[in-house]
């Protein structure tokens, strides 16, 4: 059983030290510092009440060395999935089975939906279909990824709160390679149940990205102050207003109310998004798949999306300003 977890960042760390705890072997792609801690070091894990893990696992940066794979886990921000696929390709066979571990809307969200626009292709995230060439919608597995993460220094990472990867068939069906997952990652203490609508739950967490994560690259304001402003938090439920009604004309159920969506954001507290901190770091934003997306399935089911047009132009604006796009 050969299995890849693409990306070594917090995420796929996460993965990769749990999966080795309990004597399953994957290799890792990772790059730069953190790789050659790895490979020096073993990769180390702080989990939520203080107390580390080292794993020894074979990490690299020449995807060509490991082949084909069995199970492929993509732990890559969606920037990074165009520029990174020649590199990916080796890595997926005919029968490899890819579990996508990405914020937003996939590339495959279509594929064997039962709609009426079952197979439409998302124009921005996949002009030439690319990714629909190397990365084959039969071989998905979708997955919707809860736990916070974070490297503190090279092959050092800090598991912060959530254990959850939610898992789902693009067709909702309960096959033998989604078992295996989910039981697999269970073994290791982590949640990973299946899903027969995933989809439901990628605009649930989706709702959430394409509000707060724009508004606190724009004003630089936590999670908790997004909330307790009259003026952002008004955005905030707005946003979600819009994604919730294009999501449910595309058939999903969202099953929690906004209000609630947003209480649950406040209890987090002071927390920066992510795209906050790629905004100071100035890495590049999970924008396309979190925002740009949502507009043109806003197009598509002509859902009016005033707010989400006017916040995601504003950070277009200030990421090409700053150079993080």
């Amino acid at each position: 059983m050969k299995i890849c977890i693409f990306g070594g960042g917090s995420i796929g760390g996460l993965l990769a030290v749990n999966l080795e705890k309990i004597g399953i072997k994957v290799s890792v792609i990772a790059r730069g510092q953190h790789l050659e801690v790895i490979k020096k070091n073993g990769l180390t894990l702080i989990n939520p009440l203080g107390d580390e893990t080292t794993a020894i696992v074979n990490c690299t940066d020449d995807a060509k060395s490991l082949g084909v794979q069995d199970y492929l886990f993509l732990t890559i921000k969606s920037p990074a999935l165009l520029p990174s696929l020649e590199t990916i390709r080796p890595l997926v066979g005919k029968n490899t089975t890819i579990i996508t571990c990405m914020n937003g809307i996939p590339h495959w969200y279509f594929h064997k939906l039962d709609s009426k626009y079952a197979n439409y292709k998302i124009n921005c995230l996949d002009p030439d279909l690319l990714i629909d060439n190397i990365l084959p919608p039969d071989n998905i597995v979708g997955s919707v990824v809860y736990p916070a993460c974070e490297i503190i220094e090279p092959g050092k990472i800090k598991h912060i709160a959530g254990n959850r990867f939610s898992l789902g068939e693009p067709d909702g069906s309960e096959s033998d390679r989604i078992k295996f997952i989910s039981e697999t990652l269970k073994k290791t203490g982590l949640r990973a149940p299946i899903q027969k609508n995933i989809r439901d739950e990628i605009w649930l967490k989706l709702i959430g990205n394409l509000s707060f994560n724009p508004i606190s690259a724009l004003t630089g304001g936590t999670l908790e102050q997004i909330c307790n402003d009259q003026g952002t938090e008004e955005i905030v439920r707005e946003m979600m207003f819009e994604a919730k009604t294009i999501a449910e004309k595309l058939g999903a159920k969202i099953n929690m109310s906004i209000e609630k969506r947003i209480d649950g954001a406040r209890k987090v507290g002071a927390h920066k998004t992510s795209m906050l901190q790629d905004i100071e770091a100035r890495k590049p934003i999970e924008i396309d798949a979190i925002m740009v997306a949502v507009k043109e399935l806003g197009d598509l089911t002509n859902s009016p999306t005033p707010f989400i047009n006017t916040i995601l132009n504003l950070t277009l604006q200030k990421a090409k300003l700053i150079g993080c796009l």
